[in-house]
C-alpha cells in the first residue's frame, strides 16, 4: 500500500474520479464532502499520509481546515484544489501551510503526479532528518529534527512543516549560499511550477517568527540567494 489519503471536495464527481485513480495506483482513500467532516476524520485518528483539500467547502472551508491543522501542529502534506488560479490565492494557500495546489478542472493524472511528488519529498525530508540525528543547536536556536520543533532562547516557536524544513536545510549547511532555484529544487521539487519568489516569503516568515538572532543569521546575499551564517556576534 502506498499510503492513506483523505480527499475532501463537495463535488461528488470529482471525489469519485479522484478516488478511482488513487486507489488504482495503490493508495487507500477516505473521502469527506465538507470541512467539518474532514477535521473530524483527521482528529479521530485517520493517520493520513496526505490530504487533498478543496478550498470552497460547506460548513468549514478549505482555508479554515488548513489553518486549523497547521496551528494544531499537524504537518501532514496538503494539496489544495481551487477553481481559480490567481497568484494571490496560491500565495495565501502557501502562507497557511499548503504544500502544493492544483487548479480545477484538472487531469487526474496530474493530481496523481503531484501526490507522488509531495510524498516523495516528504519521505526524503524524513529520511534526511533521521540521518542527521535528533537535535541541532546553533546559537540561541535548538532544533529537534525528529519532532519538527524549534526553540529560540528556550521558547517554542510554531513553524509550519515547510518553514521548519527550510530552516533545518540551512542550519545543516552553514555558510553555503543557495539560490532560490536551488531551494525550490530541494524543498519544493523540480516539478514545482509556481513563483520562485515564494522562497522570499518563507524566509521573511522564518525571520519574523524567530525574532532576534544570536550566534547565527539567515543572510540575504544580494543577486545570488541566501545563506545561514554561524557564530555571528550579537
Amino acid at each position: 500500500m502506498s499510503g492513506r489519503i483523505l480527499v475532501v471536495d463537495d463535488d461528488s464527481s470529482i471525489v469519485k474520479i479522484t478516488k478511482l485513480y488513487l486507489t488504482k495506483h495503490g493508495y487507500e482513500v477516505d473521502v469527506a464532502y465538507d470541512g467539518r467532516t474532514a477535521l473530524d476524520s483527521i482528529r479521530s485518528g485517520g493517520n493520513y499520509a496526505l490530504n487533498v483539500l478543496d478550498l470552497m467547502l460547506p460548513r468549514v472551508d478549505g482555508w479554515a481546515v488548513c489553518r486549523e491543522l497547521r496551528q494544531s501542529g499537524d504537518y501532514t502534506p496538503i494539496i489544495m484544489l481551487t477553481a481559480r488560479g490567481e497568484v494571490q490565492e496560491r500565495i495565501e494557500g502557501i502562507r497557511m501551510g499548503a504544500d502544493d495546489y492544483l487548479v480545477k478542472p484538472f487531469d487526474p493524472n496530474e493530481l496523481l503526479a503531484r501526490v507522488e511528488a509531495v510524498l516523495r519529498r516528504t519521505r526524503a525530508a524524513d529520511s534526511d532528518r533521521l540521518s542527521e540525528g535528533n537535535t541541532l543547536v546553533v546559537g540561541n536556536l535548538l532544533l529537534r529534527l525528529d519532532a519538527y520543533a524549534v526553540y529560540a532562547d528556550g521558547e517554542f516557536i510554531n513553524l509550519t512543516k515547510r518553514e521548519f524544513d527550510l530552516l533545518a536545510w540551512f542550519a545543516r549547511r552553514p555558510e553555503k549560499v543557495f539560490s532560490r532555484e536551488d531551494l525550490i529544487a530541494q524543498l519544493w521539487g523540480w516539478d514545482y511550477d509556481g513563483e520562485n519568489r515564494v522562497v522570499d516569503l518563507y524566509i521573511q516568515r522564518i525571520r519574523r517568527k524567530l525574532g532576534t538572532a544570536r550566534g547565527w543569521n539567515l543572510t540575504t546575499v544580494w543577486g545570488v540567494g541566501y545563506k545561514f551564517e554561524v557564530n555571528v556576534p550579537c
